[in-house]
């Protein structure tokens, strides 16, 4: 139930990615950023001197910094430690108890970490909406893109994005600034999020329309 140890893999060029099913693009005025999950107890699994971690990690930084100028509201998502088993859930079942109650286990790098105008919501579920008020917020500011980056592609990236879809919200999949458990479950994420519930694209694409 632990994390596994995952080995180091490329991440997917411009040209690799899936055909999108729209052509939605990404309005700095309807756009919000989504950090997702980028702590270190999940990053822990990988080799954090090697791809995909250092690239995203870059990419992330860079999107930060590019919504940033555009006035683009950043959210992040992280878990709480010490969660007990009722505030577990099934996740329990799955995963076992999740972060230790570690301060350092449960905070975010210096290179992506949270300004003081960013919003920090407490994450329970897959899907960043469950028990958050993420919904009523990106509601009250007129917005709904939501451009997701982070952990893990096929598990919580993949399922805020289908959740953002069934809220009327476009959802983009960054596909250089996340990364998953292995190379295939990555693009396997990709190609469903592409076919069925956001667009997916590099952030490059993503820096040139904000």
């Amino acid at each position: 139930m632990a994390l596994p140890a995952i080995a180091p893999y490329p991440l997917p060029t411009a040209e690799e990615l899936p055909a999108n099913r729209v052509d939605w693009t990404v309005d700095p005025d309807r756009a919000v950023l989504l950090v997702h999950d980028l702590q270190n107890y999940f990053l822990s699994a990988f080799d954090t001197d090697a791809q995909p971690v250092t690239d995203m990690l870059q990419q992330v930084a860079r999107l930060k910094k590019e919504a940033g100028r555009a006035g683009v509201p950043v959210f992040y998502t992280a878990q709480p430690g010490g969660q007990s088993p009722a505030e577990r859930g099934l996740q329990q079942d799955f995963w076992g108890p999740g972060l230790p109650d570690d301060p350092t286990a449960a905070a975010i790098p210096a290179v992506v970490a949270p300004g003081p105008d960013d919003t920090v919501l407490t994450k329970w579920k897959y899907s960043a909406f469950v028990r958050t008020d993420l919904l009523e917020r990106l509601r009250a500011t007129g917005r709904d893109q939501l451009v997701i980056t982070g952990v893990y592609a096929h598990i919580g990236v993949l399922m805020t994005a289908c959740d953002a879809w069934m809220r009327d919200i476009q959802a983009f999949v960054v596909a250089d600034a996340v990364a998953d458990f292995s190379e295939r479950e990555h693009r396997t994420a990709l190609e469903w999020a592409a076919g069925r519930c956001a667009v997916v694209t590099t952030a490059d694409r993503v820096c040139a329309q904000l």
